[in-house]
């Protein structure tokens, strides 16, 4: 069994270091012409998987923007996931779950258990009930060959009352979550599949990633603010473990999907020249 991180890391190689999210929030329908409604929805998402799926390493579905239509919305997000595993490009649930006990492994059966239609490459999890309540993400994702990304900096400018407050220890929370991601990834190659989340907007926050040997998912580019020069800023020798993330920059280039390949395909040109160029 082949595990994420292969697949990740040789995704990266072939397609480019792109990750794409499928965000339907009501404004992007607007302006794509579509009704804010199930039918606008699956006509974006399925715009999306012919433009991109095929073509680009990761896609990104976040589900909130399906769950908001119910059950409708989630038959939706389960038909869009199974189409995009259909072009070969790799899954990413941005659901952020997290929780204790039998609820987490719950969670993580509906995102990572094979048998699930919901079944994806990876997800996104919150460590904030502690990065040992996620084992049985872990555990599950490691039996199926699947991975994690577990928030340690983001975007937002609130999460750094919590992310960088310090513990007993003096290492803040985030760096804390960046040491526990780093020792389950330990000998992996070419890469672990336990990855984290750190947002393109956070600057020089002088936290260590150089151990975490897995995938870094880097959001916050193009609509939120950053460009692919900060890339360098923020990762510095991470720089080949960095999968950056768009949503807006490309999406709002639709319906069109020549239009929105070749969006595509100029923040990949502009990636590939930041994440190059390591001193």
């Amino acid at each position: 069994m082949e595990t994420f991180g292969a697949r990740l890391h040789r995704a990266m190689s072939e397609r480019g270091p792109l990750c794409v999210g499928i965000d339907p929030h009501p404004g992007l329908l607007a302006r794509w012409g579509l009704d804010d409604d199930v039918r606008g929805l699956d006509r974006f998402a399925g715009t999306v998987v012919e433009a991109l799926g095929d073509r680009v390493a990761v896609i990104k579905p976040q589900s909130a923007f399906f769950e908001r239509f119910g059950s409708r919305g989630v038959a939706i997000l389960e038909s869009t996931i199974r189409q995009l595993r259909n072009t070969g490009s790799l899954v990413v649930a941005d659901v952020k779950r997290g929780d204790i006990g039998s609820t987490v492994a719950a969670y993580a059966s509906a995102y990572l258990d094979p048998s699930s239609p919901l079944y994806v490459d990876a997800m996104t999890a919150s460590p904030y009930l502690g990065v040992g309540s996620l084992a049985p993400m872990f555990e599950l994702a490691a039996r199926h060959g699947g991975g994690v990304f577990v928030l340690a900096l983001t975007s937002n400018p609130e999460g750094a009352a919590v992310q960088r407050a310090r513990t007993a220890d003096g290492r803040t929370v985030a760096q804390t979550v960046i040491d526990e991601i780093s020792q389950l990834n330990a000998g992996a190659e070419p890469l672990g599949s336990m990855g984290l989340v750190v947002g393109a907007t956070v600057g020089d926050t002088g936290h260590d990633l150089a151990g975490v040997n897995g995938p870094l998912l880097a959001p916050g580019l193009g609509a939120q603010g950053a460009t692919a020069a900060d890339l360098r800023v923020v990762f510095g020798s991470s720089l080949p473990a960095v999968l950056p993330s768009y949503s807006r920059e490309v999406l709002g280039a639709g319906p069109d999907p020549a239009a929105l390949r070749a969006a595509a395909d100029r923040v990949l040109t502009e990636c590939r020249a930041a994440l190059a160029a390591v001193d």
